[in-house]
């Protein structure tokens, strides 16, 4: 093993040295803050010499990911990056690059949706392509942006999954944060991680072939359940891949990460950045004798099921805490969630808060007030409002 290099870098840097290290043949993209400095860094890799890949400049977000989809299918190792409203715009594209099972890899600075137009960091936007087909990573910090990355080339290419994989990186929290990470070596990477090998065929004029050919309805519904079995297949390449990588890089990944979940009444379950202040908060209330503990979604998608049951239904009351929301109903994580103990006779009680939006600071007073709240729906007994907005302006709550 070569010697992991030690970098103190942006978030943005960090999903762009991940991707590098994989060798991508082709980099579509089309800039939209705060993801623009992942395309800017791949061009930079590859007008020194860096990297060997072809990078195709775009007119919007609908192209590059028409662009990704194009590449992939020839058989090329394939990245984007993107957010918010360009998340959106290529949200049609994202149903076909998994339908057509192309294991494109993106990088999303998670940002908010507009209107009213806002940059800082939720994750409207890649919740809202949760129904994509496309596997989604979230990182807490800019070490497991790097990491994901490249764990999510290998996965998305095995050849039982096949499937986009998306990795978001919380818009400015991480996206321009200056953390410090390890950088593994290129050797040890290309020994992770092969050249793609497309065994099902590629677009090649040498020797024609149909790919996203037309499905009536005799044949469509095959399709999507090969599809869906491909996702739910991914839970144990998931593992491990993970597994793998902690036995090469030192660094062990999981779809749900726990601290001080043990004997905790209350867990706090979270995703991406604000997990960082919700374990400092988890720490404090643990020394003043709280049974507190915390639970950190890593993979949303395939949500991971199996090992949410296993890790909160010993605790009374869970805190599902959501930088999204979808209106009319509940946190996307929290509607989840209920479905997985909805025939369980063991489950706790589960609290939503919808917190963070646009960028609102979380902050350990918020994960403190989070865990008071759940510790009333215990001691009552029942939950009588599902969602409750945290950290809100009170003259709105008048």
């Amino acid at each position: 093993m070569g010697e992991q290099k030690s970098m103190t870098i942006k978030g943005n840097m960090a999903t762009a040295m991940g991707a590098k290290l994989c060798r991508p043949n082709v980099v579509p993209a089309y800039p939209i803050t705060p993801s623009t400095l992942f395309p800017e860094k791949m061009s930079e890799f590859i007008a020194d010499g860096e990297l060997d890949a072809s990078m195709i400049n775009v007119e919007s977000e609908h192209s590059a990911m028409s662009a990704c989809i194009g590449a992939s299918a020839t058989g090329a190792r394939v990245v984007t990056a993107s957010a918010s409203q360009g998340v959106a715009l290529m949200h049609e594209m994202l149903f076909i690059a998994s339908g057509m099972r192309l294991p494109i890899v993106m990088a999303v600075g998670n940002r908010a949706l507009s209107a009213p137009i806002n940059i800082w960091c939720d994750h409207q936007d890649t919740i809202a392509s949760r129904d994509s087909g496309c596997l989604q990573f979230y990182a807490e910090n800019n070490q497991e942006g790097l990491d994901l990355m490249i764990n999510a080339f290998r996965i998305g290419e095995d050849e039982r999954v096949l499937l986009p994989v998306i990795v978001g990186i919380d818009a400015f929290v991480l996206t321009h944060t200056i953390e410090g990470v390890k950088v593994p070596a290129q050797e040890d990477v290309d020994d992770f991680l092969p050249p793609y090998k497309p065994k099902h065929g590629t677009l090649d004029h040498r020797d024609p072939a149909t790919f996203g050919s037309f499905a009536p309805p005799e044949y469509y519904q095959e399709f999507k359940f090969e599809q869906t079995k491909a996702m739910e297949d991914s839970r144990d390449v998931i593992d491990e891949i993970f597994a793998d990588y902690a036995n090469r890089f030192g660094r062990d990944y999981k779809k749900v990460s726990t601290y001080a979940c043990e004997d905790a009444d209350v867990i706090l379950l979270t995703m991406g950045s604000m997990t960082g202040t919700a374990r400092e908060a988890v720490k404090k209330m643990r020394e003043e004798g709280k049974k507190v503990g915390l639970a950190k979604l890593t993979v949303y998608r395939p949500f991971p099921m199996p090992e949410l049951k296993d890790i909160l239904s010993s605790a009374k009351g869970v805190a599902v805490i959501e930088r999204n929301i979808s209106p009319g109903s509940t946190g996307a994580v929290y509607a989840e969630l209920a479905g997985t103990f909805v025939n369980e006779k063991k489950r706790p009680l589960l609290k939503n808060f919808i917190t963070g939006l646009g960028g609102r600071d979380t902050l350990v007073d918020t994960f403190e007030e989070i865990y008071d709240k759940t510790i009333e729906v215990i001691e009552n007994g029942e939950v009588k409002v599902l969602v409750e907005w945290i950290a809100m302006n009170e003259e709105v709550m008048r």
